[in-house]
Parts: structure tokens; C-alpha cells; sequence
């Protein structure tokens, strides 16, 4: 019997990649999407099952629908950006909601599950999670969240036979980055004029250096097949830093001084 695993977030990018990549490798796939022309479009390898991971009755009917389950993926993701003091409180609690309240809502729904097939939760986190970027305070400090959930969590599993894995990419070159440069004017809109007027130049130019940076990344299938490894391995690693510059980050953020680490972050981000 194959192994089944439901991926989160599988409607573009990394989630996409990776659930083609399993099924490739013969597992029995459901993926996650919100919209049904989504699921449509990763073929007939794959099982779409609508799942917003910020929905407590999606992830309930998914659970029972699923009956069994020797992995999940916990990929779904949204990434908010600006100035930590005129960030809408909304879209921060949004940010959270997704990335970390709904990622821990899937997997507590899935685990009993997973501990019946002695499976494995993969995370997918970010090297943000090592090394904070300005104006990416939302998006990092959710990475920093559950990077720690993990920690938490893989230790608490470990009993029961069940791994709990960290995938941590860098820069990696989906399409969410050409979704990201439309974002950037709504965006500053949403900070109001005095927001604009403290931040604006600074945000643009922080914006046009990140997605120069991204555009110039890994191909999502690198996180994909880490994903694969760590499904597949008899013991997988705790962590997988993947993707261009992500051992090069999550060391940086872990050794270098954090006022040398700011003066450097800053001149990257053409921001000194």
C-alpha cells in the first residue's frame, strides 16, 4: 500500500512542486487548495480536497475524509510585509492566522492519525526565521513562531514514533514573488500618508532588492525534494535548510553580531 500524505498550500509554488514530486514517487497525494480550478490543474495523479487551513470545518471534513494518513505537509503560507508601526493590526493577525494558528490547527486535527501510522509532519518554515529582514517583521516573526512550535513538537513526538521535521528554503523563485510586486502599492496605501511619507522610499527600495533576489532563486522543486528526503529517510534531520543562500542565512543570523548583523542586512537591501 503507498503511503498517503496530504500537502497544504498546493496550488502554486512550492506546494505544487512538491506535491507532483510525491506523487511522482509514488505516494497517494491530497492536496490542499481553496480553489477547485487549482486542484483541476494538478492532474489526475493527484486527490485535491479543499482545505483553508484558517477554516476550522475544511480541516475537520479533510480529517475525516482522509480516514488515514502516514504524512502531512504543512505548506500553506501568505507573506505580509511593511513598517512594524503601521502594519494593519488586521493583516498581522492574518498573517498569523495563516502561518501559525493554521498550520497547528491542521496538524492537531491530523496527528492521531499520524501516531497510528508512526508518520511524519514536515513543516515548511524559512531561513526568515534566522535572520529578520526590515519590513519583513510580520512575515519572519511567524517564521520565528513556528520554528519554535516545531521544536516543541518534535521532542513531544517522539515517543509516540511520530517525526516532526523543519524544511527551511531560501530564496526561491515562485510565483508568489510577481504577486508580491502588484502588492507593493496596495500595500502602501494601507500604511496611510504618514506611514508613506516615514517609510515609503525606504519600503520601495527594500521591495525592489528582495525581488531581485528572489527572482534569482531556487527552483521550488530543490524544496521539494527535501521534502521527499525527509519523508523518505530512515531518520530524517531535524532541520533542511534548502535553496540559495539558506545555510549562508540561518549561519549568519546565528553568529554574527547583531549590530554588524543590522549594518549588513541594511547595505543588501540598499537600505544604509
Amino acid at each position: 500500500m503507498s503511503k498517503t500524505v496530504l500537502v497544504t498550500g498546493a496550488s502554486t509554488g512550492i506546494g505544487r512542486a512538491t506535491a507532483l514530486l510525491l506523487a511522482r514517487e509514488g505516494f497517494t497525494v491530497h492536496a490542499g487548495v481553496r480553489k477547485e480550478a487549482d486542484g483541476e490543474a494538478l492532474g489526475p495523479a493527484v486527490t485535491p480536497i479543499k482545505l483553508d487551513v484558517t477554516d476550522a470545518t475544511q480541516i475537520a471534513d479533510a480529517a475525516e475524509r482522509l480516514g488515514r494518513l502516514d504524512a502531512l505537509v504543512n505548506n500553506a503560507g501568505i507573506g505580509v510585509t511593511g513598517p512594524v508601526e503601521f502594519v494593519p493590526l488586521e493583516a498581522l493577525r492574518r498573517q498569523y492566522e495563516v502561518n501559525v494558528f493554521g498550520q497547528v490547527a491542521v496538524t492537531q486535527a491530523m496527528l492521531p492519525m499520524l501516531r497510528a501510522s508512526r508518520g511524519r509532519v514536515v513543516t515548511v518554515g524559512s531561513v526568515g526565521s534566522w535572520i529578520t529582514l526590515p519590513f519583513g517583521g510580520p512575515l519572519c516573526s511567524s517564521k520565528h513562531a513556528i520554528r519554535s512550535l516545531n521544536d516543541a513538537l518534535r521532542m513531544e513526538l517522539k515517543p509516540h514514533g511520530v517525526a516532526a521535521v523543519l524544511v527551511e528554503p531560501g530564496s526561491i523563485h515562485t510565483d508568489a514573488v510577481d504577486k508580491l510586486e502588484d502588492e507593493v502599492e496596495p500595500r502602501l496605501a494601507s500604511l496611510g500618508e504618514e506611514g508613506r511619507r516615514l517609510y515609503g522610499a525606504a519600503y520601495r527600495t527594500m521591495t525592489t532588492a528582495g525581488l531581485k533576489e528572489e527572482r534569482s532563486g531556487s527552483s521550488p522543486d530543490v524544496v521539494a525534494r527535501a521534502v521527499l528526503h525527509a519523508l523518505t529517510a530512515r531518520k530524517p534531520r531535524s532541520r533542511y535548510p534548502v535553496g540559495k543562500k539558506s545555510r549562508l542565512m540561518s549561519t549568519l543570523g546565528r553568529v554574527v553580531p547583531q549590530y554588524t548583523l543590522d549594518a549588513l542586512r541594511l547595505r543588501a537591501l540598499g537600505l544604509s
